[in-house]
């Protein structure tokens, strides 16, 4: 998220560098041909330091598939804010989210979008992502600039942070904005995969999912948060898994600790990150270096909930508690499938490859008219056979309110 406001003046003579990260080599001659051409040359795996858009500008044209941002919110704090019990709130106070005037905000974000339209193929998407401080200015200019939007998302948080004073309504949700390249525009979408990640429903455009906490929540040594407005992994899953490919080129201008080059880690995309502070920079490169996966260690214990929440299987995969590539079987082990990235099951069996969701697949397996999947598919887990519904209930239990 931080930047340099600077870019006005000195964005084009600025010098950057180059934070080299370990990145995942695509196998496959699909991903053989998507590295090709101008993406051969790009800096993949890397984090350019310095101003965002004198980062960009030394990218080629149309030579990344998915630009996900999430820019400065510009969230004009005037003062410290503190709970009843009087500890105070770790808000977003930092320089990079102070600007003098809606003015000096309104060219920064034309500057930055100017450059994600030039390097974005023509067939590629743009997700920004905004509280309501500054989504809709930055909506007005991307429409300006030729962008045609495609969705508008809410992600509704599970958990938000209490509106302390009791002066307005709890803020108890953010919107991303997705957006092709023009009105005529060919772009990408994985309908079936999101589809099947919401067990068999149409997705929707209203996301539930929690905001970062417990483990995934990076940490300085100190204690305190390593960036305050940290996104969850789940968010970048969903939105990488329903527009992009394997091997796709993800770019973030506001690269922060590195959520979005950790999750297009994991699912075997590209990625570029642009990112102005040292600190973070530091704790992105660490982090995507060793993969991080969601910590599961807090979930120890499982009870039965009477109106329980609804948890689309996807949600698990989405989250890690059921990793694509998990192993599944029936109770008596007569089949057994593999866990594919959009939550879809794989059974090869002697005469024919079958796939489908957790319920369809158990279905026709057995030739039955429907299958409970939840019940029926198993899995191990530290030696353990278990139901996938049993990560389900591990969902909800870390995600009470």
């Amino acid at each position: 998220m931080p930047v340099d406001k600077s870019f006005a003046v000195e964005a084009q003579g600025q010098k950057l560098s180059v934070i080299e990260t370990t990145r995942a080599v695509p196998g496959t001659a699909k991903d053989a041909v998507r590295t090709s051409g101008p993406s051969a040359s790009l800096p993949l795996g890397q984090i350019l330091s310095g101003d965002c858009i004198a980062a960009m500008r030394t990218l080629p044209d149309n030579s990344v598939d998915c630009v996900f941002a999430d820019p400065p919110y510009n969230l004009q704090l005037g003062g410290d804010l503190d709970r009843p019990d009087g500890s105070r709130v770790d808000a977003v106070t930092d320089d990079w989210d102070r600007f003098d005037s809606f003015r000096v905000y309104d060219e920064f974000t034309r500057g930055w979008l100017s450059e994600a339209r030039r390097v974005l193929k023509p067939d590629g998407s743009l997700w920004v992502i905004g509280s309501y401080h500054n989504i809709y200015r930055v909506g007005a200019s991307l429409q300006d600039l030729g962008f045609w939007i495609l969705n508008d998302i809410v992600w509704r948080k599970t958990n938000p942070m209490p509106n302390f004073k009791g002066t307005r309504f709890t803020n108890a949700h953010e919107t991303l904005i997705w957006a092709s390249m023009g009105e005529k525009a060919r772009y990408h979408f994985n309908y079936r995969a999101m589809k099947t990640l919401n067990d068999e429903l149409q997705m929707r455009s209203d996301w539930v999912l929690p905001i970062c906490s417990g483990g995934e929540r990076l940490k300085e040594e100190s204690g305190r948060k390593a960036h305050p407005t940290q996104k969850p992994e789940a968010l970048l899953y969903r939105v990488l898994l329903a527009t992009t490919e394997r091997g796709d080129v993800v770019l973030d201008p506001f690269f922060g600790t590195g959520t979005t080059g950790a999750v297009a880690k994991r699912l075997g995309r590209q990625w570029i990150g642009c990112e102005r502070e040292e600190n973070y920079r530091n704790v992105a490169h660490k982090r995507i270096e060793r993969e991080l996966a969601l910590d599961e260690s807090a979930l120890t214990t499982m009870q039965s909930r009477k109106s329980a929440p609804r948890v689309a299987f996807g949600t698990l995969v989405e989250t890690g508690l059921i990793a694509p590539g998990t192993k599944v079987f029936d109770k008596k082990r007569r089949w057994c499938a593999i866990v594919r990235a959009d939550g879809s099951l794989e059974c090869a069996g002697s005469d024919r490859k079958q796939i489908g969701s957790i319920h369809s697949l158990g279905k026709d397996l057995q030739g039955a008219p429907s299958c409970n999947g939840w019940t029926f598919w198993h899995y191990e887990n530290g030696g353990e056979v278990k139901p996938v519904d049993a990560a389900r209930e591990l969902y909800r239990l870390a995600n009470e309110d």
